[in-house]
């Protein structure tokens, strides 16, 4: 993202408590994802966790796209 994004992001992290909470949320799972991708073997449970992550990652990203496009306007 370029800088002004960063600005954006900043400044919706403060005023917009849903934003603040998917920001939050996505980097807990990316936190939670470095974790599983550090092991060696994933057991069948935690691949399905691995996965299940992933889609609410990319679902949380999404809406913060969302409201990132709507405060452009």
């Amino acid at each position: 993202m370029v800088e002004n994004d960063q600005d954006l992001i900043q400044r919706l992290t403060e005023e917009n408590p849903r934003f603040r909470k998917l920001h939050e949320e996505h980097r807990f799972f990316e936190k939670k994802l470095q974790e599983y991708e550090d092991l060696s073997y994933l057991s069948p449970e935690e691949d399905l966790e691995r996965k299940k992550i992933q889609k609410l990652k990319l679902a949380g990203k999404d809406e913060m796209e969302s409201i990132l496009r709507d405060f452009r306007h």
